[in-house]
């Protein structure tokens, strides 16, 4: 049995920490935790694309040094770094929905490729920062849909553009790190790692399936699903993000972890669109579940698992939320948010709830 740790304040406070992709989801609870260690956080990103949002209802801004730009445009992106000059980059910021890739492929390249790529020239044309993560996603593996969990080792690859812009990302990432970062002095740590399917409360994105079930259910109506027997590897946003602080620690003393790591669930929690969703309706008090969506819809893949043994092995990381707990706390969210409760409250109880379950994988 491994004994699992908490990213440390002792370690975060007062380091300055560049969060890309702040205003959206998974970044806004990262800088709330970050902000919660004592890190002095900045934030690259674009506007908020939805209504509402986690940036604006938990007041985000008023916390961090915001600056809205688009990393598609290297110089904004350039001097965005300069001003910062972070010594620690946590690099969120993509087109992150697998639909709106097959509607606008070339803006998820140019977001999710070659803003990465802004990123890194940004770091090498100025002092580089000691820490670098990129956040990819469990969609970046050549999928031949065998079921097995992918390795770390595993062919990268993506049948759809989102997809094969993200295991793009992870080839951008691990040339930059050979050719201009690994023989730095002291080199930059550049790590890349890669999640499974994240839910939690404050996700309002379109064709997510969390979000869509609050909008769904709170109508009074079942959710439609594209393809319900799709299995996915589901977990609560504080796990990989637990993942991502503890990686960016060790990096900072130890360039040997810069390399890819999977952070996903357990293997049990790997489960289908529908088992979730029929989950979530039971804890929502007898909500009315879902419904197939007729029509024809894009390929996506229907099997996707993660072997996340290495980052046990090495970081002392491992999942602490069953799915049927990631759940309920993501239920729970959006029920107290639309009963009035602060978003920043609900979400520091659960990063600190989160916190209390260190202790043994």
């Amino acid at each position: 049995m491994e004994a699992l740790t908490n990213p440390s304040p002792s370690f975060w406070r007062g380091k300055r920490v560049l969060v890309t992709g702040h205003t959206g989801f998974k970044g806004g609870w990262l800088c709330h935790w970050l902000l919660r260690l004592g890190a002095s956080v900045s934030g690259l990103a674009l506007a908020p694309d939805t209504e509402p949002n986690l940036f604006r209802q938990s007041r985000l801004a008023e916390r961090l040094d915001s600056r809205l730009l688009d990393i598609r445009e290297p110089e904004a992106t350039r001097a965005g770094v300069r001003a910062v000059q972070p010594e620690i980059i946590l690099h969120l910021a993509a087109q992150s929905l697998v639909r709106r890739g097959y509607e606008d492929p070339s803006g998820t390249y140019a977001t999710n490729v070659m803003g990465t790529v802004h990123l890194l020239e940004a770091c090498r044309q100025a002092d580089a920062p000691r820490v670098f993560v990129t956040v990819t996603s469990d969609k970046c593996y050549l999928n031949r849909e065998a079921g097995a969990p992918f390795r770390e080792s595993d062919p990268l690859g993506g049948a759809d553009p989102y997809s094969s812009s993200k295991a793009g990302a992870e080839l951008v990432t691990a040339a930059y790190r050979q050719s201009f970062f690994a023989a730095g002095a002291p080199p930059m740590g550049l790590a890349s790692v890669r999640a499974g399917n994240v839910i939690g409360g404050g996700d309002w994105a379109a064709d997510r399936l969390l979000p869509d079930c609050a909008r769904a259910f709170a109508a009074g109506q079942p959710v439609a699903l594209r393809h319900p027997h799709a299995v996915r590897p589901w977990q609560h946003v504080l796990e990989p993000l637990a993942g991502y602080l503890l990686l960016a620690e060790h990096l900072w003393t130890d360039p040997g972890f810069a390399e890819a790591w999977n952070f996903g669930p357990r293997e049990d929690d790997a489960r289908t669109v529908a088992d979730v969703v029929e989950a979530a309706a039971r804890l929502w008090g007898g909500a009315p579940g879902w419904t197939a969506q007729p029509g024809d819809h894009p390929h996506e893949a229907m099997q996707l698992r993660l072997d996340s043994a290495k980052a046990l092995a090495r970081l002392g990381w491992a999942p602490r939320l069953p799915l049927d707990q990631a759940l309920a706390w993501t239920v729970e969210w959006y029920r107290r948010a639309e009963a009035g409760e602060p978003a920043r409250a609900l979400v520091d109880t659960q990063i600190a709830a989160y916190e209390a379950r260190a202790g043994h994988a």
